[in-house]
């Protein structure tokens, strides 16, 4: 993949490591599909595809990835762009008892919720078999017709000027939306949840590192990841400093 964008210096390094991130994942069972979401049928989802490559018209297909996108696509990109969307935040808002928590120990995921500004990667993709790589994207995504709401078109700004890209789970709604709450809330959850896909300090601390490997550092995460490492220590009984 081209990387259109310039490296910028780290600064130092994250509180959550491999070795404390390791202590929060646990062997879970598989509870399968949530018997109270729908999932989108095959029709559904060829429509929503169509319906989205049609928007995307003769235009580059850019992807906004702000979380497990950047260190996870399912897409074949082209190039990468540092990018800002304004009117955009990242929050642990999704509350969720499968993947990364349970319903003895839920977990949160990452959303964007309205106001601020959030800083990512813009992915363009590439041009053979997008409708494919939508489908894939929509189908790891959201998976429901109820969460298709969550699906947008966005303006990115880059160095190189804005542009229209794609973004998931993007002003989410419904019961499963958790109010504000604090970053000491939210650490307490993210270093005590898992699933049978992992935990959720697992998934803040490949964003958070994957991030600093394409020159972002959001305050808020980084300040997170170290809530969390010290939350995890204090789970095991590990002093602070080690």
């Amino acid at each position: 993949m081209r990387k259109d964008a310039k490296r910028v210096s780290r600064g130092p390094a994250m509180a959550l490591t491999e070795d404390l991130v390791s202590l929060s994942v646990r062997v879970e069972k598989d509870p399968g599909a949530d018997p109270a979401r729908v999932p989108l049928n095959e029709e559904q989802l060829a429509e929503l595809a169509d319906r989205l490559h049609d928007e995307a018209a003769d235009e580059p297909l850019w992807v906004f990835a702000y979380g497990s996108l950047i260190w996870k696509p399912d897409f074949d990109a082209i190039l990468w762009r540092r990018g800002r969307a304004r009117g955009w935040h990242r929050s642990f808002c999704l509350r969720m008892t499968r993947w990364r928590g349970s319903e003895t120990q839920p977990g949160l995921m990452m959303a964007l919720r309205r106001g601020g500004q959030c800083n990512g990667i813009a992915y363009r993709l590439s041009d053979t078999d997008r409708i494919g790589q939508i489908r894939r994207m929509i189908r790891r995504e959201v998976g429901t017709l109820e969460d298709a709401s969550t699906i947008r078109w966005i303006t990115v700004e880059t160095d190189e000027g804005p542009l229209r890209a794609l973004v998931f789970w993007a002003g989410p709604k419904g019961e499963r939306v958790v109010a504000k709450q604090s970053l000491s809330s939210v650490a307490q959850i993210l270093a005590r949840a898992c699933g049978h896909m992992g935990s959720c300090a697992e998934y803040l601390y490949l964003t958070v590192q994957h991030l600093e490997m394409k020159g972002i550092r959001d305050r808020n995460l980084w300040l997170l990841q170290e809530m969390v490492a010290l939350e995890i220590k204090r789970i095991h009984g590990l002093a602070a400093g080690a």
